[in-house]
C-alpha cells in the first residue's frame, strides 16, 4: 500500500539499485554560480545556466512539496497510545529518538544511518494517512540544500539528504550525457527519478561534461 502512495518512490528507487556517480555530481556542484537565493542551485554548463530548486525536486521525485507552517516541527497530538509506544521502545516523547537510538535500531536492520529525526516528525508514523500526505518532499529538499550550502567543495565532504536527485537532474540537464552514462530505462518511467539506472565506476565525467558543452556551443553557433 505504501509503495503505491507518493512515498512509494523511495521504495521503488531502492529496488532499482541505482548507480551512484559521486564524481559527476561533484563536478556539477563545482560549476555553481554564486547566487543570493538560499534554496536554489545554478550551475553554468555551456552558454546557459541550469537551475535546481524545489520545483525541479518535486518534478523529478513526485513527492509532496507543498508549503506548510512548522515544516520540521509539525503539531501532533500525543495520545496515550502513542506515549506508551515511545516509552516501550525507550524513546523520549518530548525529545524524539537520539542518534544512538537510531543507530541501534538501524543496526538491527543492517542499514546505514545519517541524521537524527525530530520527535514531532517521528510521531507522524502513528497516523498513516497524515504520514503519507505530509510534504516530505519539502523536508527532504530543505535537508539537502542546507547540507550543500555548508560544504567546501575544494575539500573532502559528505552530504545529508536525497542527493541522488541531483544526479538525475544532471542527466536531464545534459541529455546526451544522460543517454551515454545514465543507463536510461525504456518507456521513461514516472516520476523522472526512476527513468535512469545511473552508473557506477571511475568514468571521465569531467571530459564528458566538456564534450557536452562543446556540442551545445556548436549547435548554438550553427
Amino acid at each position: 500500500e505504501l509503495k503505491e502512495s507518493r512515498l512509494g518512490v523511495f521504495l521503488k528507487f531502492k529496488e532499482m539499485d541505482f548507480g551512484w556517480a559521486s564524481r559527476l555530481v561533484h563536478y556539477m556542484l563545482c560549476f555553481q554560480l554564486n547566487i543570493k537565493k538560499k534554496y536554489e542551485l545554478w550551475s553554468l554548463v555551456g552558454a546557459d545556466p541550469v537551475r535546481f530548486s524545489l520545483i525541479e525536486f518535486e518534478q523529478f521525485t513526485g513527492l509532496n512539496c507543498e508549503y506548510i507552517e512548522h515544516l520540521e516541527n509539525p503539531r501532533c497530538e500525543v495520545t496515550n497510545e502513542m506515549a506508551s509506544f515511545w516509552e516501550r521502545i525507550g524513546v523520549s516523547v518530548d525529545d524524539g529518538p537520539s542518534s544512538e537510538q537510531i543507530i541501534r535500531a538501524l543496526k538491527r536492520c543492517q542499514e546505514k544511518y545519517s541524521s537524527t529525526t525530530r520527535a514531532s516528525l517521528a510521531r507522524l508514523v502513528m497516523d498513516l494517512e497524515r504520514f503519507e500526505n505530509y510534504p516530505w518532499g519539502r523536508v527532504a529538499f530543505k535537508v539537502l540544500m542546507d547540507s550543500l550550502r555548508a560544504k567546501d567543495f575544494t575539500k573532502s565532504y559528505t552530504v545529508d539528504g536525497f542527493i541522488q536527485v541531483l544526479q538525475v537532474w544532471i542527466y536531464h540537464a545534459l541529455p546526451k550525457l544522460g543517454a551515454n552514462y545514465g543507463n536510461p530505462l525504456p518507456n521513461r518511467p514516472s516520476p523522472p527519478l526512476l527513468a535512469f539506472k545511473g552508473g557506477k565506476g571511475r568514468k571521465c565525467f569531467k571530459d564528458a561534461i566538456s564534450r557536452h558543452v562543446i556540442s551545445l556551443n556548436s549547435t548554438t553557433y550553427m
